[in-house]
């Protein structure tokens, strides 16, 4: 009996220490929160995804949009947001062409890597609209 509640208290611990919290929105489309604490969601691939990204669009302040400069979206693409201090606030994997994410407003260094190929930008997000950035990578 000791040692199935050790097992139970050890499972407790360790979800209780996960660095990702995943939350359904209203809509079904899945948000997680990164160990900084920033939410974030991913997808669009296909109709119903992008209506679902669509219709919680208004609870984030930046937007990404992965493709090839030939127009095909992309997925797993690596995303990660640092602020200006060089703390990790997002490092993720992109399900799909659209990244949202809600940031405080500020400055951060933003990198994105598709199959071994980063592009970074240097970003500044606001709280009073929607900032969408399209990253496109050259097709070989």
């Amino acid at each position: 009996m000791k040692i199935a509640s050790l097992a139970h208290s050890f499972a407790a611990i360790v979800l209780g220490t996960a660095t990702l919290a995943f939350v359904a929105s209203a809509n079904g489309e899945v948000i997680a929160k990164s160990a900084a604490g920033v939410a974030y969601v991913s997808g669009g691939v296909g109709e119903e995804s992008i209506d679902r990204l669509n219709a919680i669009i208004g609870d984030f302040n930046l937007k990404l949009v992965f493709a090839l400069k030939s127009g095909a979206y992309l997925n797993d693409v690596r995303v990660t947001i640092t602020d200006a201090k060089g703390k990790a606030l997002v490092d993720a994997t992109s399900k799909g062409p659209w990244f949202l994410t809600k940031l405080p407003a500020g400055n951060y260094h933003l990198v994105a890597s598709f199959e071994g190929k980063a592009i970074t930008r240097q970003i500044t997000v606001g709280t009073a609209k929607l900032e969408t950035i399209d990253l496109r990578w050259a097709t070989e």
